[in-house]
């Protein structure tokens, strides 16, 4: 059952935790290696465990313990005008004065309601929608024009609309796929940057103009998930730039987590929201 917490939402937003949601059937499965400060993680993937055994039809409908759908009475189709164009969203839980807002972009064929399908990859999507309501947060799936300039201006419109009803709210940006390329035009305008609080970049693009960006000098937590067998961004390169990342900026705030046999969609399905937002926000 849905049910808001304004507990967390009265507290300042350094002290914000998003509060349990079924963490035990989202938690990764066994760790099969990690780094000594634990910052690269490589957790064991297994299709017929992960998507067979959690999913009543696969990559369709999750089964029925992994979802409250309760979230969907604080859930609205919205159209909002901005100076870049009127830019469809669904928007879940609180629209002013938010404790923090999380956004999902999606990749290549994707929509709106990719972000907020309850059913869909093992019903991750709506863990995250539920994360943010019972947090006195704000969750935004938007449509955009394309993964270029334009887009990125809508984007971040949306971003101000909300953000300035929001003061102080902190920004975290999730990138599907392709959705990277608008993560990291975001990262590069200083208006935006100023606002995050992390990116997320699920089975996406990597961008060394990021280590020149106004996000990476105020030290913006960025999180990959990546499936080891990802036939679109291969793991390799990515992995090669959050090394990158990290030899340029001695401590910077990064983690990788691989997931082992995974594909292209694996990290939209596997990514624990919880832990990485709550370590985004430990930060602060």
């Amino acid at each position: 059952m849905f049910a808001a917490s304004v507990m967390v939402f009265s507290q300042p937003a350094h002290a914000l935790e998003l509060p349990p949601q079924k963490d035990r059937l989202f938690a990764y499965p066994a760790l099969l290696s990690a780094s000594g400060d634990g910052s690269y993680r490589v957790v064991d993937y297994r299709e017929m465990r992960d998507i067979n055994g959690r999913d009543d039809i696969p990559e369709r409908r999750v089964n029925g313990g992994y979802i409250s759908t309760g979230v969907r009475r604080v859930q609205e189709d919205l159209a909002l005008r901005t100076s870049a164009g009127t830019v469809r969203h669904v928007a879940v839980g609180t629209r002013e004065r938010a404790s923090a807002i999380v956004l999902y972009l999606h990749g290549q064929g994707g929509n709106r309601r990719q972000g907020v399908d309850d059913f869909t990859f093992g019903g991750n999507f709506n863990r995250i929608k539920n994360l943010m309501a019972n947090a006195g947060g704000l969750y935004l799936s938007p449509d955009f024009s394309d993964f270029s300039a334009q887009g990125a201006r809508e984007i971040a419109a949306l971003i101000d609309h909300y953000a300035t009803r929001s003061p102080g709210a902190p920004v975290f940006v999730a990138c599907g796929s392709m959705g990277g390329a608008l993560c990291w035009m975001l990262a590069s305008d200083p208006a935006t940057a100023k606002r995050l609080g992390g990116l997320l970049l699920l089975g996406s693009m990597w961008d060394e103009g990021f280590l020149e960006a106004p996000a990476f000098a105020g030290r913006v937590p960025v999180f990959f998930g990546h499936g080891s067998r990802d036939p679109v961004f291969a793991v390799e390169k990515q992995e090669a730039f959050f090394q990158r990342i990290r030899r340029a900026a001695p401590n910077y705030p990064a983690r990788f987590v691989r997931f082992e046999t995974g594909t292209h969609g694996t990290p939209i399905r596997m990514t624990d929201w919880r832990e990485t937002l709550n370590w985004m926000l430990s930060l602060r």
